[in-house]
Parts: structure tokens; C-alpha cells; sequence
């Protein structure tokens, strides 16, 4: 297990936009949390998470910077922008935007932009190679870009929460539990066979997808984020690659190639 990114550290807040002349925003809207990056050129110097988009907006009040991008795979979309202090370019990623890869997608207005951008920041770490995203989250997203930096697509399944929740929602008597770490194989109990089931059966999708892609890829990079990534990690077989804040990064790849071409 590697992991690509250092740890972040925080920067000093001034005031006026001069301070952050260079200076980008990246955000990450998605189904549970809103992530905000603050980068110097691919440098991720802060990094910020909110549950409401209260939250979010007195943030985007206090900091101002150059450039911004905005990711949202929910509804909280152009709103959020007008609380924004940006000096130079803000843009909202969509299918239409350019992008540092080539998106071969056959529906690609249907396409979640986190998946976009975790298939950039894995092609911005991993230039000219194949690689394979396995984001870990509300869903488990699994991104394919091969080595000629074109995005293929690949898999969505039920995350962890998510299976645990539809266990009890949609049976009679099964209890609502929480994920957890070290899960026997053979559970005891009614709550630790919903914990095997679910916490074995991922692990066992997600290194039975990866085997199967690097038999049809050889030296493919696979590389784990999200938010449920700690939970698997150290259970999946190498070579794999910890990234947690890759969709961050690759949203910065995104906002960097459009200002600069």
C-alpha cells in the first residue's frame, strides 16, 4: 500500500485577494459532504469538509482566490457560487468542459463528474499508464482509464452504508448497524453476520475486480480513495495505491487545464 499524497497543512488567511493571487478552489459537492480543496498550482495546501451548505457558504465568504471549480453531483450547484470571492475564472464541471483526458463515454451528459474527476486526478499521477479507480463511498465507483489517457467508464455498485441500509429498510427484522473493522468471516450474531456479509462481501467484490482488470491490463495502477477506503486498505491485495484526496487533485487538474489552454 502506497499513498500518493502527503499529509496537508494549513496556510495563513489574509486579507484581499491579492494574498491568494495564485491560489485555486476546488469543490467537491457530493451526496454526503461538500470537500473543499485550496491549492498553489498542484500543491493541496488546505483541505476543508462541510455538511451544510451554510457551512460552505461562510466559507467561500472568508477566502478568496484566483480561480474556481465547482463539482457537484447533487443540487447545490450555481447558488453556492455567488457566495464565492474569485478574482480570475470560476467554471462548473460538466460533460462539456474540457478536460486533460478524452472522455469515451457513451452517455456522457449521464456521467457523475466525481467520476470524471477521480479518472483525471489518476491520469494526472499516472501519465501514459492504465489505471483503475476504486472510489469507496456512498456508491463504490470503479473508473478505467487506459494508457492512452482515454476514460472507458466502468462500474458503480451499492457502497457500505448503503447496504447496510437497504438490509433494514427493506426487510422486517434486520437491525440498522454501522460498518466497522475486523470483521470475522463467520458472524455469531444476527448484527455480526450483517458486518460479514457486507464488510467481506466488498472487500472480496473490490479485489475480485481489481484481479480481473490487471489480468486483462497488465502493471495497471489501481488506486483506492474515499471515504470508506480506511476501512479496506490494509485488507486488499497489493500493489494498490491510497489516494484520499484524489478527486480534489483531480479537480484541480481540470480547473489548471482550462486556465492555461
Amino acid at each position: 500500500m502506497v499513498s500518493l499524497f502527503p499529509s496537508c497543512f494549513p496556510i495563513r488567511i489574509k486579507t484581499g485577494l491579492h494574498s491568494f493571487a495564485f491560489m485555486n478552489m476546488v469543490i467537491d459537492a457530493g451526496n454526503s459532504l461538500t470537500k473543499i480543496g485550496i491549492f498553489e498550482k498542484d500543491q493541496l495546501h488546505r483541505k476543508e469538509e462541510f455538511t451544510s451548505p451554510e457551512e460552505v457558504k461562510k466559507f467561500l465568504h472568508a477566502f478568496p482566490v484566483e480561480h474556481l471549480i465547482l463539482g457537484s453531483v447533487t443540487r447545490v450547484r450555481e447558488e453556492i457560487l455567488l457566495f464565492a470571492k474569485v478574482s480570475g475564472t470560476q467554471m462548473i464541471l460538466t460533460h462539456n468542459l474540457p478536460l486533460p483526458i478524452t472522455n469515451t463515454y457513451a452517455t456522457p451528459e449521464t456521467l457523475g463528474v466525481d467520476r470524471l474527476a477521480a479518472a483525471c486526478g489518476a491520469w494526472l499521477h499516472y501519465p501514459g499508464e492504465a489505471s483503475l479507480v476504486i472510489d469507496a463511498g456512498t456508491c463504490i465507483n470503479y473508473e478505467f482509464i487506459n494508457a492512452n489517457g482515454e476514460y472507458k467508464g466502468g462500474a458503480i455498485s451499492p457502497g457500505v452504508n448503503m447496504r447496510f441500509q437497504s438490509m433494514h429498510q427493506l426487510t422486517a427484522r434486520l437491525p440498522s448497524i454501522s460498518p466497522r473493522q475486523g470483521v470475522s468471516l463467520v458472524g455469531n450474531s444476527t448484527a455480526a453476520c450483517l458486518q460479514s456479509g457486507v464488510m467481506n462481501g466488498v472487500l472480496e467484490e473490490i479485489n475480485g475486480i481489481s484481479a480481473r482488470y490487471r489480468k486483462d491490463h497488465p502493471g495497471i495502477r489501481v488506486i483506492l480513495t474515499g471515504g470508506d477506503a480506511h476501512f479496506f486498505e490494509i485488507l486488499m491485495k497489493p500493489p494498490i495505491f491510497v489516494a484520499p484526496d484524489l478527486v480534489l487533485q483531480g479537480l484541480n487538474s481540470i480547473l489548471s487545464h482550462n486556465v492555461n489552454s
